[in-house]
């Protein structure tokens, strides 16, 4: 199955037979205001400089974009967090590929407001061999674009679901990224950008190799 019927699989399941009908209804409403409001055409894209950043990752140390870029391309994916599955899903399937992109001379980094705990269980449960850093309060996340502010109706839900948000990031707000992944050519140059306000969206992590195996031409001529 690609990425996307596990998610279409799981979306249906979830609904149909485990979250109520006002949850269900107010998740579609979210997600449409979302989409409605063009957040997403206010992320960074392809041909923007990336901003540089130093984050903690799941051990506190300390990651470095500039670091990581004189090496070779940068793949990043901002995500939502360890209790959504739909990221779950996205950040495994993303781990099949990790040989294949490091392969590349790329580095990968996944990316969330959670805390350093949330993170090593992210790590933990998705046997992921790249790192998961920390950027607190979203701060990294407006930088490209990505952060937005639940609304009142969708918040209760959320707790419904034992989901606090200001306890799992450590911060007093009710804010999320929408998922997206980047790739950052060594220059700090987008060369690929992928935003979905629907978090139940996620393209295949394929999609980065034409991306990746582009950049390299430069190397090997």
């Amino acid at each position: 199955m690609s990425l996307q019927e596990k998610l279409d699989a799981f979306k249906a399941d979830f609904e149909a037979n485990k979250a109520p009908a006002a949850a269900v209804e107010a998740f579609h409403r979210s997600t449409r205001e979302l989409i409605e409001n063009g957040n997403a055409a206010r992320a960074l894209k392809a041909g923007d400089l990336a901003p540089e950043f130093t984050l903690s990752d799941s051990d506190s140390n300390l990651v470095s974009s500039r670091d990581l870029l004189a090496k070779g391309p940068l793949v990043l994916t901002f995500y939502r967090g360890v209790w959504c599955p739909y990221c779950n899903f996205d950040l495994q399937a993303l781990e099949e590929v990790a040989d294949d992109i490091r392969s590349r001379g790329a580095s990968l980094i996944a990316i969330s407001q959670q805390g350093a705990s949330s993170s090593r269980k992210s790590q933990r449960n998705n046997n992921l061999s790249y790192p998961i850093l920390t950027d607190q309060g979203g701060e990294l996340a407006e930088r490209f674009g990505l952060r937005w502010t639940l609304q009142p109706y969708v918040i209760e839900f959320f707790k419904l679901f034992k989901v606090d948000l200001p306890k799992i990031h450590n911060d007093d707000k009710w804010t999320l990224p929408m998922p997206a992944r980047y790739v950052i050519d060594t220059d700090g140059t987008i060369a690929y950008a992928e935003v979905n306000p629907d978090y139940t969206r996620r393209p295949e992590p394929s999609d980065l190799f034409p991306v990746l195996d582009n950049l390299a031409i430069p190397a090997r001529l």
